[in-house]
């Protein structure tokens, strides 16, 4: 499976192409919008969530909702390109209006000047910006539902919110449960979590969090120990590192099993006749040498609080090279749940590339069938 997105945050929209999704799949597109709906919403976003109506359009691909075997295509319009219109037009437009060059610590303003030869930010940030990631979940949507179709469920949950952090173990139910306001699954840890974003509110500063993502339903064996490039682990972290502001990803214990003794991270084999082979904990986070255990899979990934910040940090006008205070972009307080959402569909999108690359198959019927056959 191949996927690739374009388009810019203030332009005419954002796209995808979808290469080896099987024929047969019936698509549920409001189960799509849903997605993009929730990806705008969550306490401490900004200004641009009231400007757009996410919507995805699909273009190409599917006739009648099914999906045919060739590329989908996906659009995602931005109904504030009509405000941007004048300086953002491909056709032509005046790029001296919106220019920025008073470039954003932690953002790719000034290193994405440098490497692509700009004077303006706005060609670098355009793409950069966490918008770009409305498209990849009407894309992770489109995958969920064909592992939906084989039985595999994706899930997860806001696990922190700056400093404030959940300890408590869950269910895979309880996380089908979680509030829709910041994505936590206590509402005492919320409403701690909620003060913080007020206080960052009112400071001009911003707050990251942790996200606990989770995968029920996938068999053994998927991904490989026999080349780095295959390892389950590997490809799922390198998906969800993908996403704007993520800077940490661990598996299971993650680092914790760093400071644990050998007898207390490895997960002990059993074996009835009923069940197979099975463990009775997961500290591995359902991967053991790049290949998938048949456990549930256990990822959480770290987002920074966004660069953009109304407080505004010390940074140089590169047109001038004196100092200056950072630009302030339109900017979100707390992302965290929106973030989580991106998150779970990062992890579709690629666990739909690894099921597809080893069952294969033009059709979903031969996917399902090829999967029915695989052990547990």
């Amino acid at each position: 499976m191949k996927i690739t997105t374009s388009g810019e945050s203030h332009g005419k929209g954002l796209f995808a192409i979808i290469e080896g999704v099987p024929a047969g799949l019936k698509l549920d597109l409001e189960a799509i919008n849903c997605a993009l709906r929730l990806r705008q919403s969550g306490y401490g976003r900004g200004a641009r969530q009231t400007i757009e109506r996410d919507e995805a359009e699909i273009l190409t691909g599917v006739r009648d909702l099914v999906t045919l075997g060739s590329p989908i295509t996906v659009a995602v319009w931005n109904r504030d390109y009509e405000n941007w219109k004048a300086c953002m037009a491909p056709e032509g437009c005046d790029t001296a209006l919106r220019q920025l060059t008073k470039v954003r610590p932690g953002h790719a303003d000034l290193v994405g000047m440098v490497k692509f030869g700009q004077q303006d930010a706005r060609n670098v940030l355009e793409r950069a910006s966490a918008r770009e990631t409305a498209v990849r979940v009407a894309v992770g949507e489109i995958c969920r539902q064909l592992l939906g179709a084989l039985g595999i469920e994706v899930a997860g949950y806001v696990k922190s919110v700056g400093e404030v952090e959940d300890e408590r173990e869950y269910p895979f139910e309880a996380l089908l449960a979680r509030s829709e306001v910041l994505g936590m699954l206590g509402a005492d840890l919320e409403a701690r979590a909620i003060e913080k974003i007020e206080a960052c509110r009112d400071r001009g500063d911003t707050l990251g969090g942790v996200c606990e993502l989770r995968v029920r339903g996938l068999k053994s064996g998927f991904g490989s120990c026999m080349t780095y490039a295959e390892k389950l682990d590997a490809r799922l972290a390198a998906a969800l590192m993908s996403v704007q502001a993520v800077k940490g990803v661990e598996v299971g214990l993650g680092f914790e099993a760093a400071k644990r003794l050998g007898s207390e991270v490895h997960d002990e084999i059993y074996y009835d006749n009923a069940r197979g082979y099975f463990r009775k904990t997961n500290r591995a986070g359902g991967v053991e040498g790049g290949m998938s255990n048949g456990e549930e899979l256990v990822f959480r990934a770290a987002m920074k609080p966004i660069p953009t910040l109304m407080r505004a940090l010390n940074t140089v006008d590169t047109a001038t090279k004196k100092q200056a205070t950072a630009a302030a972009e339109r900017s979100d307080v707390c992302a965290i749940f929106a973030c989580e959402r991106v998150l779970e569909s990062a992890v579709c999108a690629e666990l739909a590339s690894v099921v597809a690359e080893r069952l294969g198959g033009d059709t979903l019927f031969e996917m399902q069938a090829r999967y029915r056959e695989l052990p547990q």
